[in-house]
């Protein structure tokens, strides 16, 4: 979830992304090199500007991070923070030749101590003040910064589905490091992958029939929180031919009640599975567990019939994962008969 701070939800570990590279130390040779072209990019209504590729970039939170790995780019990173989960096995060797600055979110003396010239995050909320610092202050200090399209205030107006966003994140970092073959490559094999899945939506019923879901990411102080109509999951089902039976909450991952849960009597649940987390309740099967001891939530068909599905929880927000959720969610319709 882009909120964990306010919800109190970490990350979890995830199996390899549909569409990724076999091993982000692949380096294609024609394209890893670093190019003196001068370039820029816009992200989230910046222009941002380069005389040359970045060789000192900092990642400020995981997601971030696996990207730039995804891209190759570990030789050209200064330093990592914030990583709420282990690095996936295709990861592990190239991440290890890069900086850990900070465990959890970086300060900006932290930052600074790193010398970047540039800085990538997922999230806006990793720019303030009492942070890395805010954009502004950065600029000020001639280090350029870049953050997600998914979480830009205004990616609303940009007309373009999350996934979307996500792929022009890699174009348009493939663009300032001069990899842009990898990173177009990337994008691909991703859109393809999401095509896919798309596939399951001709073979589901649609219209009153279509299958409702709810996707229960964390239970904290024994609250439910869900998929709302602003998260990736939302247009997961959309892809899929689902519906997101908590798309009328205008947030990413909103606290509801078990009894709202029940009457929303979803056809079946997806659990995000936040085993790395170790917090209680936080593994899948805890989560099975409160929902049949639960003596409302316990009726619903979908829990009393098994209608779950398992997923890893960093996958459901966006990520260079997150087409393997994807993939999980419509090959799970099948499974579970709600797709021929």
């Amino acid at each position: 979830m882009r909120h964990p701070a306010r919800l109190g939800i970490a990350l979890t570990i995830a199996l390899a992304t549909v569409g990724c590279s076999t091993a982000a130390g692949d380096r294609a040779t024609t394209d890893a090199k670093a190019t003196a072209e001068a370039t820029s990019v816009t992200s989230c209504g910046r222009q941002v500007s380069f005389a040359k590729p970045p060789q000192r970039t900092v990642a400020l939170d995981q997601t971030s991070t696996e990207t730039l790995l995804e891209l190759g780019l570990q030789d050209r990173m200064a330093g990592t923070a914030n990583l709420k989960t282990k690095i996936p096995a295709q990861y592990e060797a190239a991440y290890a030749k890069v900086p850990v600055i900070a465990p959890k979110i970086a300060t900006g003396e932290q930052l600074r101590a790193a010398t970047p010239d540039f800085v990538v995050a997922g999230s806006a909320d990793l720019y303030t003040k009492d942070r890395a610092g805010t954009r502004e202050e950065l600029a000020a200090l001639k280090v350029p910064t870049f953050v997600s399209a998914v979480d830009c205030p205004q990616r609303d107006a940009a007309g373009k589905t999350s996934f979307e966003l996500l792929f022009s994140d890699y174009e348009n970092l493939g663009k300032v490091f001069g990899v842009q073959e990898r990173a177009g490559k990337l994008a691909a094999g991703q859109r393809a992958a999401v095509a896919k899945a798309g596939e399951t939506a001709a073979k589901v019923p649609q219209g009153a029939d279509r299958p409702t879901v709810v996707y229960l990411y964390s239970v904290f102080n024994g609250m439910p929180y869900v998929a709302g109509k602003t998260g990736l999951p939302s247009e997961m089902s959309r892809i899929v031919g689902a519906k997101n039976a908590f798309d009328d909450v205008n947030e990413d991952w909103p606290e509801v009640s078990w009894e709202e849960v029940a009457k929303r009597d979803p056809d079946f649940i997806v659990i995000g599975d936040l085993s790395e987390r170790g917090r209680p309740g936080d593994s899948a099967a805890e989560k099975r567990a409160t929902m049949t001891e639960h003596p409302v939530i316990s009726k619903l068909a979908a829990v009393r019939d098994n209608k779950i599905l398992e997923v890893p929880g960093i996958e459901l927000d966006p990520s260079v994962r997150s087409v393997h959720a994807l993939g999980l969610l419509a090959k799970g319709m099948k499974d579970l008969g709600h797709a021929r």
